[in-house]
């Protein structure tokens, strides 16, 4: 499925073909704290399809509980949250686009959770979704 999104300020745009199927919420610690809530929905694009059609994104290298360092790209001028990918050279790369920034959000539902373990206790469990306590 093609999609296409921005930050909020309009600074930053992007295309990306991704499969429906890979939409997941994240409820890492780091997804928390970046995103100011209990979790993140992110939908992941292999770098061979995905693409800035706007701006630059402003980044940063931080080292996840997993291990693996990642870049994570925002908007310099309104701070929205645009993706997420690795940062160490090894297989093809992916980007973990945050869902809040695509057109196309409303039709993109969740299909499975990860590193649940960090789910915040008063979330009410999700029915019919898979989830793995880690990645």
């Amino acid at each position: 499925m093609k999609i296409d999104g921005g930050c909020h300020c309009g600074a930053i745009a992007y295309e990306a073909d991704i499969d429906p199927e890979m939409v997941s919420i994240c409820h890492c610690t780091d997804c928390q704290t970046l995103s100011g809530t209990s979790f993140r929905v992110v939908v992941f694009a292999p770098e061979e399809k995905f693409r800035l059609t706007r701006g630059a994104p402003k980044a940063y290298v931080k080292t996840a509980e997993s291990g693996n360092r990642r870049i994570q790209a925002f908007c310099a001028e309104c701070g929205s949250p645009i993706y997420a990918t690795s940062a160490d050279d090894g297989p093809p790369k992916a980007y973990s686009i945050r869902l809040g920034t695509a057109r196309q959000r409303d039709q993109l539902p969740p299909r499975r959770q990860i590193w649940h373990r960090s789910a915040v206790t008063w979330l009410p469990e999700m029915e019919g979704l898979a989830t793995r306590e880690t990645t």
